[in-house]
């Protein structure tokens, strides 16, 4: 008897153990602050991704306004993993990224980690962790 009750108790407290850790996962806030808008015209639009789904449609999206330069996104309920932030500047207002002629982005553009290629943004260098506590970032443009 004594064995089964002892069985039961670590059975009660393991299912506890989890949902406390799944509660503390489904907190998650992945705070990104741009810094150097260039002007407070339009929005800037954040979108959250993982590698599966990069550049293609995002876990979420934000659009936040813009004030003295600086526009902040808050994602929440982020699962740990690994992500990648893009944003942009939306001045026109036309919910798209605007490229010229050439192909080349004529509104600002940032990723998560601030590294800057030729080409489009790649996941590997702009990935960042979600473990078990919020994340805060910092874009340039």
């Amino acid at each position: 008897m004594q064995q089964l009750i002892l069985t039961l108790v670590l059975v009660l407290s393991s299912v506890v153990t989890i949902n406390v850790q799944d509660k503390v996962v489904k907190e998650s806030t992945v705070t990104v602050t741009v810094i150097n808008a260039l002007s407070d015209k339009g929005t800037i639009k954040f979108a959250l991704y993982t590698q599966e789904n990069f550049m293609k449609t995002p876990l979420q999206s934000i659009s936040s306004t813009i004030k003295n330069g600086v526009s902040k996104a808050v994602f929440k309920n982020v699962a740990v993993g690994e992500y990648a932030i893009i944003c942009y500047h939306d001045e026109n207002e036309n919910n798209r990224l605007d490229f010229d002629e050439r192909g080349i982005p004529i509104e600002s553009f940032g990723t998560s980690n601030n590294v800057m290629e030729f080409g489009p943004p790649q996941f590997e260098s702009a990935k960042f962790e979600v473990l078990d506590k919020n994340v805060t970032l910092e874009i340039k443009f």
